[in-house]
């Protein structure tokens, strides 16, 4: 059951990530993106990692996404041009950067450390204990970037 759904996962993973890429649309690009996000979620969540898992999905399809797709939203689906400008060198990277990751977890070492349900208990414990104020003030640098993004793409009429 886990093999199944390890490899529906990575099924998801692999074309969201490939329809991220290839799509004209820049809203597709974001729902795509929001499927991949997931897809990595349910890989935490098979590897006993709830909280990653969680944080994952708070954070980032949650909170990002949400953001991206505000702000495409406020400044417009701008896909006119040319797509691929240089599909050669972007390959060459994107092979060398694959590359270096498979050497990465060739090396890697294979002991496992201690984890499970309960390692989030003292990341949260801190998270809203001792680190509560630099977590609220990253929240209003957040708001502050949004609204710093609005009036950025404002239009201005000339009215």
């Amino acid at each position: 059951m886990r093999t199944t759904a390890f490899w529906l996962l990575i099924a998801v993973l692999l074309g969201g990530a490939l329809l991220v890429v290839t799509s004209r649309s820049l809203f597709r690009a974001a729902y795509a993106l929001a499927a991949t996000l997931l897809a990595t979620a349910g890989l935490y969540a098979l590897l006993s990692a709830p909280l990653l898992a969680a944080v994952q999905v708070i954070l980032y399809t949650g909170g990002i996404l949400t953001l991206t797709v505000f702000a495409l939203v406020v400044a417009g689906d701008e896909t006119g041009g040319v797509r691929w400008r240089r599909p050669l060198p972007a390959a060459a990277l994107s092979v060398a950067v694959l590359a270096a990751l498979a050497a990465a977890v060739r090396t890697a070492r294979t002991e496992r450390t201690p984890g499970g349900p309960d390692s989030g208990a003292a990341a949260g414990a801190a998270l809203f204990g001792d680190y509560l104020v630099p977590f609220e003030l990253l929240s209003v640098l957040l708001l502050g970037a949004v609204f710093g993004a609005l009036l950025l793409a404002r239009r201005d009429d000339p009215a």
